[in-house]
């Protein structure tokens, strides 16, 4: 079954919007639903992780950090893979996040998260480069 970009975009677009408010919006039905149940996540400080419970959990914990709702600054979907770029306010500034996605049989089954641990947040980042 060929995926098509609006079924990517469609499922990226329910990933983000069962977090992207902050804790008071986070979805876990709505995530399980959208993310394969042996999701394949890669991250720069967790490494490389299989399965959406996990996966959720630690989004949950980084949700729950969230000082404003994110700031998306671009996200492109094509076939069966996509991408976004977005800001977040955190405790110590503004971080900007890249995630890449893999969608197959109707759900998200590989994310690949990028951004700078060693670098600390910088405050007022979300006013920089904002791509609307």
């Amino acid at each position: 079954m060929e995926v098509t970009n609006s079924m990517t975009t469609g499922l990226i677009d329910a990933y983000y919007g069962s977090w992207r408010e902050g804790i008071g919006s986070f979805d876990d039905t709505r995530l399980g639903a959208v993310l394969a149940e042996d999701l394949d996540f890669e991250g720069p400080i967790a490494g490389r992780r299989r399965g959406a419970a996990g996966f959720i959990g630690g989004l949950r914990r980084f949700v729950e950090g969230l000082q404003a709702p994110i700031e998306m600054l671009q996200q492109v979907g094509s076939g069966g893979e996509g991408a976004a770029l977005y800001d977040a306010r955190l405790p110590g500034g503004t971080m900007r996040f890249g995630e890449f996605f893999k969608v197959e049989g109707g759900r998200i089954t590989a994310l690949k998260l990028l951004y700078d641990a060693a670098q600390p947040a910088t405050p007022g980042l979300g006013n920089l480069c904002s791509i609307h």
